[in-house]
């Protein structure tokens, strides 16, 4: 996590994920989080989770350490959704939940995440059910 601490994702085995790639300086991160938040407030007690992976790959729109990202995150955004450590996810350094779920859902252009704020839908089983684009509001999601 953010924080340094190993996560298992097994420990949300059984609920409903969204996972996405965020970044700090994206002119579609401010949406997207007051969205996310929106849709976390209203789900989060019902088997509903978010994962956010910060991502420094496109434009190097995450720039910041780990301090930093949290700082935009959970004070500037008051994201109270799991934030994790800085990822890649493309190329050969790509996060293994990032290889997973490419391999799940691919995109119209290919596996490729091509931006900040991609989303994927996970069911409780852990399958992915939908790739949402960046530009997909989360609130379109639910």
């Amino acid at each position: 996590d953010i924080r340094g601490n190993d996560v298992s994702l097994s420990e949300y085995n059984g609920k409903v994920l969204l996972i996405v790639n965020v970044a700090s300086k994206c002119g579609l991160t401010q949406t997207n989080y007051k969205e996310l938040n929106v849709l976390y407030e209203k789900y989060k007690n019902q088997g509903f989770e978010i994962l956010a992976f910060p991502c420094n790959q496109f434009l190097g729109q995450e720039p910041g350490n780990n301090e930093a990202i949290q700082e935009v995150a959970c004070t500037m955004f008051k994201a109270e959704f799991p934030i994790f450590d800085k990822v890649e996810v493309n190329g050969k350094n790509a996060a293994p939940i990032y290889k997973f779920l490419k391999s799940q859902k691919g995109g119209i252009f290919g596996d490729a995440i091509k931006w900040n704020f991609t989303k994927f839908l996970l069911n409780k089983e852990g399958k992915v059910v939908e790739r949402y684009a960046p530009t997909t509001s989360p609130l379109k999601v639910e």
